[in-house]
């Protein structure tokens, strides 16, 4: 079977029932999908904006507390670097000042040691002297007993020789 060809003409706009049904179809459709279908796609579009502007300004938020936190804890480190410098610095000076004061201390023990030995010394050699001048006043008294033979007065005999030491004691031959 052969259909017989019709030549048609086409012109550039046939208005005929079925455009007219194709436009009714589409307005329907666009009507349908304003009032049905595209109020939720735009409500979840939206909110989808929504939701992602308050993530960024969370995003945001959470940058800004961080960056302060770390600002902060950075100053908090430079306070306790600071306060471990003043601390080290303080310990050092203690630790000087005791030396120092350890130091003194020793100096004067030292010195209060060697007072005491240069007296004790001082007074020892007294001591000495006059054991020296008692024992030398005793064995020239029996020295001039023997010699002169007559007994003289041990008191007055003392007196003399005492006498006579402490002016060779005088003399610079005596000191030394």
């Amino acid at each position: 079977m052969h259909f017989p060809v019709v030549p048609l003409d086409a012109g550039l706009l046939d208005i005929n029932g079925t455009l007219i049904a194709e436009i009714v179809a589409f307005l329907l459709m666009l009507g349908v999908l304003a009032r049905w279908v595209y109020p939720p796609i735009i409500k979840a579009a939206e909110a989808r904006q929504l939701q992602i502007k308050q993530q960024q300004e969370q995003a945001e938020k959470a940058r800004q507390e961080a960056e302060a936190r770390l600002q902060a804890a950075q100053e908090e480190i430079q306070k306790a670097r600071l306060q471990a410098g003043q601390i080290i610095e303080q310990a050092n000076r203690a630790a000087e000042r005791i030396q120092q004061e350890a130091q003194e201390k020793a100096r004067e023990e030292a010195r209060r040691i060697v007072e005491t030995a240069s007296r004790d010394i001082d007074a020892e050699r007294k001591r000495a002297i006059q054991a020296i001048r008692l024992q030398m006043a005793d064995i020239v008294t029996q020295a001039v007993r023997r010699i002169v033979g007559e007994n003289l007065d041990d008191q007055r005999h003392r007196q003399l020789i005492e006498a006579t030491i402490e002016q060779v004691e005088k003399e610079p031959s005596a000191s030394q």
